[in-house]
């Protein structure tokens, strides 16, 4: 039995296992409407009580009575859970601190290689000195430096401070997770050094060589060994939905990986299907956990309203689990595969419409009548704005994958515009709200320059909108000029060049926010800016003084 069968049948075996569980936690009553559970978030007495530490000390009022309700009393919340927060908190500020140093560090290199790719596109003389500046080097670069450099170090980071958060437990192995974060970290730097020398597996989104992959393996093992070792001990009987996306995402991607970097395992069609099974499932069953985990902690917390039906959370969840798994080879439309394995793929792509609209109509419940905050919270304008992207990603992925779009959008340009919309437009977005949030508490320290946090969503939200735009209209029409015969192939090259062109400048734009994002945040933990709150960079404090803010 090959290899890529032997893939799509332990997916399928999963597939099977996560539904009889999801049948015992039916027997169980696990998926009744949980009012408990969907306030797990909160503290006695903080519901009602927004909350956004990327706002100074002095704005936080106007959007606490923007949020409040008539008739609420707006009880103090209760101390001694507040307590747990703390503690929580303070057990995971390294390991945070240091896994968004490290996003924050490849967001930069990444972000450099992924506009010089662009510019290469329509200027093709551009960096051709050296091999390392060719497209397919810089290009490989790009992708590996923003997918396993900034998004999984940023991932890693978010789930690392929730979980113990959500489990109202100290983190328990902070030492092992640090490891495991310096392990990532240097298989990324050796390998973004091996693809640019030109040694690479040749697989996307696999081009790390198995040999460096170790490393990464070693330093998942060592994150995932404490977080469950922390779920274990935990302090709560709710689980919130969060933790359920968060824990089974960081087991996925470890997987997922294990199973992709066999070395000598994947040849010829086979490897072709597992390249896909992976590409796909690594967006599907790890950005995308994660980012819609933290935006069911986030945009409740933020206006301090439950989530509007945490049923519709878990089925979420579970449909998620159930239909993501072979929704990859709809990229092998056409090609030498067996007929069935595509259509299972297109089916599956269809059935991902349930989780995606659970997620929708749930999150516009939540902020049915309360818009308007959005207005004075800046962490809640990327998480609304990821939350929409995620549906708007989804849905054209759905559609795409039926072989009627498939056959204009597939080799071209609309794909890659489809792929930022859903690595950006969703992840990278609430990854950056879900960072704005956290550092406050991380460092107890405020952003020392507010102002800029609004700048830098709007030059992201800006560029990567032309982005997606321009690149969508050139890639349809370079799919339609390649599928006309009377058209010579370098016409569906000439028609993209303006449409490249724009990708740049909305890339521009982009890069130019991640560098204010990068200095702000190096200028929070160095302490320049007005005087904020608190004390230096991870100094105890007494617990009274912890709570304040919180």
């Amino acid at each position: 039995m090959d290899s890529a069968l032997l893939s799509l049948l332990g997916a399928f075996l999963l597939s099977l296992l996560g539904l009889f569980v999801f049948i015992w936690s039916m027997r169980k009553g696990l998926l009744l409407e949980n009012p408990r559970a969907a306030s797990v978030i909160f503290a006695p007495g903080e519901i009602g009580r927004a909350d956004d530490p990327a706002l100074p000390g002095d704005e936080q009022k106007p959007l606490r009575d923007a949020a409040a309700e008539a008739g609420e009393a707006g009880h103090p919340p209760d101390p001694d859970e507040l307590l747990h927060r703390v503690e929580a908190d303070r057990s995971t500020a390294f390991p945070v601190f240091m896994f968004i140093a490290f996003a924050c560090m490849w967001l930069v290199l990444g972000s450099v290689a992924g506009l010089t790719s662009s510019l290469k596109l329509h200027m093709p003389d551009l960096l051709v000195s050296e091999a390392w500046m060719t497209f397919g080097r810089i290009r490989t670069v790009h992708l590996t430096a923003v997918l396993y450099g900034w998004i999984s170090n940023a991932a890693l980071g978010t789930i690392i401070w929730l979980l113990p958060r959500l489990l109202r437990t100290p983190l328990m192995g902070g030492a092992w997770v640090m490891l495991g974060g310096a392990l990532i970290n240097t298989g990324i730097a050796s390998a973004i050094g091996a693809i640019g020398s030109g040694w690479t597996d040749g697989m996307e989104y696999l081009e790390i060589p198995w040999q460096i992959g170790l490393f990464i393996v070693a330093g998942f093992i060592c994150i995932i060994g404490p977080v469950l070792y922390t779920l274990v001990n935990r302090k709560v009987e709710s689980l919130y939905v969060t933790v359920w996306y968060h824990v089974a995402a960081l087991l996925w991607i470890a997987l997922l990986f294990i199973v992709a970097k066999l070395p000598g395992v994947h040849t010829g069609v086979q490897q072709a299907t597992t390249n896909w099974w992976y590409g796909h499932n690594v967006l599907g069953l790890w950005f995308t956990p994660v980012s819609v985990g933290a935006i069911y902690y986030f945009l409740p917390k933020i206006i301090g309203r439950p989530v509007r039906s945490y049923n519709l959370s878990i089925l979420g969840f579970w449909t998620l689990a159930f239909f993501y798994g072979q929704v990859g080879g709809h990229h092998l439309i056409g090609g030498p595969v067996p007929g069935w394995l595509t259509t299972l793929s297109i089916v599956q792509s269809m059935m991902m419409i349930i989780p995606v609209l659970a997620f929708t109509i749930n999150m516009a419940g939540t902020m049915w009548g309360r818009m308007h905050l959005a207005r004075y919270s800046p962490t809640l304008r990327f998480m609304m704005f990821g939350g929409f992207m995620y549906m708007l990603s989804s849905l054209q992925g759905s559609f795409e994958a039926l072989r009627s779009i498939n056959q204009v959008a597939h080799f071209t340009h609309f794909t890659v515009a489809h792929a930022h919309l859903g690595a950006y437009a969703f992840v990278t977005m609430v990854l950056f709200g879900a960072i704005y949030f956290m550092m406050p508490r991380v460092l107890n320290w405020e952003w020392p320059y507010p102002r800029l946090i609004t700048l830098q969503f709007w030059l992201a939200a800006i560029g990567i909108g032309i982005y997606f735009i321009g690149l969508s209209i050139g890639g349809w029409l370079q799919g339609l000029y390649m599928l006309d015969a009377t058209k010579p192939f370098m016409d569906s090259v000439a028609v993209t060049i303006p449409y490249l062109e724009w990708r740049s400048v909305g890339g521009s734009l982009m890069v130019l926010s991640h560098v204010i994002f990068v200095g702000h945040f190096l200028a929070m933990a160095l302490r320049f800016g007005p005087q904020r709150t608190g004390a230096a960079l991870f100094w105890p404090r007494k617990a009274q003084e912890l709570l304040h803010g919180e």
